[in-house]
Parts: structure tokens; sequence; C-alpha cells
């Protein structure tokens, strides 16, 4: 058996809640702050913005402690409060991307390079290569994303469902040495990834990170089943053995234990900011409202942050540079065609 992890991120379902560094509410003064920043930046182009061209004197420094709180606390925070309805679509995003600029920089999600994306259902088919789960109604699995700290604006809500569901990778990394060890060991070897049919301006077509790694100290955990088992169908590729098949169905299996993980709802106006190392989320299948103005709609950031741990070398294939602090993450944006 492997050492437990100590950590304030190895919490255990509602318990995060409870906590003094999970929520956040906003102020009157803070969102006139953001309403100022916003005015003195409506002719810059958004991407253009960084947090210097976003003065937030009040609120500015409870962003700051939520980018501490995120690589040295529970890593995961809501900022409550952001009234949606007294702003346009476009002066919302432009808030939360100055905003975002406080806790880190915003990476590519596409290749396209769009650094703000939707998250809503396009009605793509499931083999239409450019269908991704957040642009599904469908139940999502526990998952991270490529980049070290997420941030989700939730704009409109559905009509039902569509409820967030995080769980703590440290946590998830003890029980599993507690209750089958002999598979978190199997969980900290190299697994097969498969490009993403939306990552065309990666030129890598697979490849190879642990689940679970420690690097000078700093534990990591990286999952996104998916790639893993298109890898596995690839006859390209190699095969997954049968016991890291059995891995991951058994960290699925953990996962999914309501006494492990928590689950909410965001409501409109609500912010989370999620670090993808510590965390793993997921979100429930939804019924979206019949009228397209009103469907389903939330605001996507992968940021990098300047306080990030270090990496494993190995994550160094599908995240860039791996040393703390480093910009890294994100979907390479492909090369434009005449």
């Amino acid at each position: 058996m492997l050492k437990e992890v100590f950590h304030p991120a190895a919490w255990i379902g509602d318990e995060l809640l409870w906590r003094e560094d999970w929520l956040t509410p906003l102020t009157p003064s803070d969102i006139e702050e953001m309403r100022r920043a916003l005015e003195a930046t409506l002719d810059r182009p958004m991407e253009s913005i960084e947090a210097s061209d976003f003065p937030l004197p009040g609120l500015g420094p409870k962003l700051l402690s939520i980018q501490r709180q995120l690589e040295h606390g529970s890593g995961a925070s809501m900022l409550r409060g952001f009234p949606v309805r007294e702003f346009s679509e476009d002066e919302a995003r432009r808030i939360f991307w100055g905003l975002s600029r406080h806790v880190g920089t915003p990476v590519s999600q596409s290749a396209a390079g769009e650094k703000l994306f939707a998250v809503r259902d396009a009605g793509f088919g499931e083999n239409d290569p450019r269908m991704r789960g957040p642009n599904s109604n469908k139940k999502l699995s526990f998952h991270t994303d490529r980049c070290d700290v997420i941030g989700f604006l939730c704009w409109r809500q559905a009509q039902s469902g569509g409820e967030n569901e995080l769980v703590s990778s440290m946590t998830l990394y003890n029980e599993i040495n507690r209750q089958r060890p002999d598979l978190l060991q199997v969980l900290r070897e190299p697994f097969v990834y498969k490009r993403h049919t939306v990552d065309g301006g990666n030129d890598r077509a697979w490849c190879q990170q642990p689940i679970f790694s420690f690097f000078e100290g700093h534990f990591a955990c990286a999952f996104l089943r998916v790639l893993i088992d298109r890898a596995d169908a690839d006859p390209d590729l190699p095969n997954l053995s049968a016991r890291q098949k059995e891995a991951m169905d058994f960290l699925e299996e953990v996962a999914g234990d309501p006494d492990l993980h928590v689950r909410f709802r965001q409501d409109p106006g609500d912010i989370l900011f999620l670090n993808n190392w510590v965390t793993l989320h997921r979100r429930t299948a939804f019924v979206d409202h019949e009228e397209p103005e009103e469907k389903r709609c939330l605001f996507r950031l992968w940021l990098s942050v300047p306080n990030s741990r270090p990496l494993d070398p190995q994550f160094a294939e599908n995240y860039g540079a791996t040393g703390a602090g480093a910009i890294r993450g994100g979907m390479k944006a492909a090369a434009a065609t005449s």
C-alpha cells in the first residue's frame, strides 16, 4: 500500500460546500467595479484584455485569494451573485474574461483557437466529428480538462437537470489505495490517449500519460476516459490490458459513490473555478427549454495559472511545458489554409 495523501484538497463529498474557501459572494461594490472595468475596455478586442487592463481594486484581491486556494486549498471555488440579467451576452463574456485574467491566462480550447467556449447543446449527431461532450445534453463521465484551472460562468440554466458533480481526485487516490492498492499501481502507469477529433492543430496522433502521478512531491491527476477508449479501439494504437480496464472501471465506480462526490446546480450568475489536477467533474443529463433564447448556456475558460505545480515530464506531449507556473495546456490552433 502507498502512503495516504494529506492535503486540504482531499475533501469528502458535501464537506466541500461547508469549507470557508468554497463560496465567495459578490458584493454590490464588486459588481460596480466589474461594470466600470467593462466600460473602460469596450473598445478593445476581448482577448487582448489582461488583468492590468481590467482593474478590480476590491474584487481583485479576492480573485488572487481564489487563485491561491485553487492550488493550495480545496481546489474548487464558487463566485456567486453576478447579475447576468443586467448585462448583454457579449458584456457578460467580457466581464467573465476580465475577472478570470486575475486568476490566470486563457488557453485555446479548439483547433480554431477559441479561448472562451460556449457550453450548450448544439444538436450534433453522435458520429459528427464536431461532437464534444459539452455540446450535448447527455450525462458526462467524471473527467479532467487539458488545463490547470477550468472556469464556468452559468449564463442560462436548463429546464431540468444539468447538475454539477465534483469529486476530489486526492480522495479517490486514497480510497483506491485503501480498497485496491494493486489497481492504484496500474493507474500510476502511462495510458495511451488518442487525439480528439476537434484537436486538428495537434500534430500528435496520440500521447501517453499517467492518471495519477507525483513529481517533486506534487500530486496530479488527469483523466479523460473517452480518449483512452478511442485509443484502445484504434487498430494502429496499443490496446488496453485487462488490468488497465479494471483499474479505470474501479476508479469510476469509486468516483460515483454519492458519499464521496458532491452534487449541486449552478444558478445563472454563478462562476465556478476548478483545479483540474485535484478535482474531477461531470454533468448530469438535462432537458432544455423549447425557446432558443432560454436554452442552457455556460461560458467556459481554460486557464493556465502562474502558481501551478510542476508536472511529471510525461505530460509534456499533451500539455507542452511542465514546469511550475509555465503557460501550458489547451489545444493548438490549426494552421490557416487558403
